[in-house]
C-alpha cells in the first residue's frame, strides 16, 4: 500500500517561507515522479511544482515561479517544497501526489498516489 505523509505546513506572514514535506512509502519512490498541488476555498486544485524521477526536470506554475522551489530525496524517499516570499494569494491546502511513471504531468488526473494535505496560511 502506498502511503505519502505530509508534514511542514501552517500560518505565516506575508513574504515568510515554509517547507513542506512529503515522506513515500510503498512503492519504488525513484522511479515516480512527483507533483505539488494546492486547492484554494471556492476554487479548483492546480498545479504548483513538479519534478521528474531524476530531479533532472521541473516545472513551476507562473504564480509561484521564482519563489517557490521543488526537491527530492530519492535515499530518503522524501520531496520538499520550499516556499519563501509568501502572499495571501498562496493560502491554500497542499497536496503532494506521485505517479507511477518517470516523468510529470500538469494533470491532477495523472497521479495515482496522495498525500493528505497541508494547510498553508498567509496572513497580510
Amino acid at each position: 500500500q502506498v502511503q505519502l505523509v505530509e508534514s511542514g505546513g501552517g500560518l505565516v506572514q506575508t513574504g515568510g517561507s515554509l517547507r513542506l514535506s512529503c515522506e513515500v512509502s510503498g512503492r519504488t519512490f525513484s522511479n515516480s515522479a512527483m507533483g505539488w498541488f494546492r486547492q484554494a476555498p471556492g476554487k479548483e486544485r492546480e498545479i504548483v511544482a513538479a519534478i521528474s524521477w531524476s530531479g533532472s526536470s521541473t516545472y513551476y506554475a507562473d504564480s509561484v515561479a521564482g519563489r517557490f522551489t521543488i526537491s527530492r530525496d530519492n535515499a530518503k524517499n522524501t520531496g520538499h517544497l520550499q516556499m519563501n516570499s509568501l502572499k495571501p494569494d498562496d493560502t491554500a491546502v497542499y497536496y503532494c501526489a506521485v505517479r507511477p511513471y518517470r516523468y510529470y504531468t500538469r494533470s491532477a488526473d495523472d497521479y495515482n498516489y496522495w498525500g493528505q494535505g497541508s494547510q498553508v496560511t498567509v496572513s497580510s
